[in-house]
């Protein structure tokens, strides 16, 4: 079991973001990675699995959506694990696998699907995730690479909600987002399957931007819970 580039160059990131299928990290965390993006930050994607089991779209058709969406971004990197569809559980090995790729990009902030998603792949992909981080970061860890450690861990809205206790100004962002997200055409093009599948996702996400930004006192904002304490500068606040 291995990893492959499908964007951009291996390197180190400053951001990492996990999702389960194709177009995951843009609708739950896409703005914040453009954000960094344009700042100058190598950002990336890996996703876990190549979407084969869904509804709408193929494997292939897919995948050239994500290297689309990804020069839209700005993503230095995006990546493919190649998990299977609808199975994503945590196991040894695939939290060795995801281990790997921590190794190889070496990010300081890693951004997962929250644990509360009703989605099986996104609770899955939290606990393989966090199985991943231990790993990463554990010298006899039968791993390739050198051993890696996050700095942060941050989880990001799917299709549930929660309570987060980090908000990000992303209004600067959204023409970009929007692209972005329906770069993913075979999913938000067609007929509605779902409340997340429907050509109807930037006006539902966008209205729950909305609503972040409400509470951040911007007009946009996307949402991420941090599980351990955030350090700041009093001066900040």
């Amino acid at each position: 079991m291995g990893f492959e580039t499908v964007y951009g160059a291996l390197g180190a990131l400053s951001w990492l973001c996990v999702a389960p299928h194709p177009d995951d990290a843009e609708i739950g965390a896409g703005g914040t990675l453009i954000r960094l993006a344009h700042s100058g930050q190598a950002v990336g994607i890996l996703e876990l699995t190549r979407g084969e089991g869904g509804t709408l779209g193929t494997p292939t058709a897919r995948a050239a959506e994500c290297v689309a969406a990804a020069r839209i971004m700005g993503l230095a990197w995006r990546g493919q694990l190649g998990l299977p569809d609808g199975g994503l559980v945590d196991s040894p090995a695939g939290a060795r696998a995801l281990a790997e790729v921590l190794r190889a990009v070496r990010p300081r902030v890693l951004v997962v699907p929250h644990h509360r998603d009703r989605h099986p792949d996104h609770f899955g992909a939290y606990h393989l995730a966090k199985r991943a981080v231990h790993l990463a970061g554990l010298r006899k860890a039968d791993v390739p690479g050198e051993p890696h450690r996050v700095t942060r861990v941050l989880l990001y809205q799917g299709n549930a909600d929660i309570q987060p206790n980090v908000l990000v100004d992303v209004e600067a962002s959204l023409p970009v987002w929007e692209a972005a997200v329906l770069a993913h055409e075979s999913q938000f093009s067609g007929a509605a399957v779902s409340e997340t599948v429907t050509p109807e996702i930037l006006e539902r996400r966008r209205a729950r931007l909305q609503y972040w930004g409400t509470l951040a006192r911007v007009r946009y904002a996307e949402a991420f819970e941090a599980e351990d304490g955030l350090l700041l500068d009093p001066g900040t606040l």
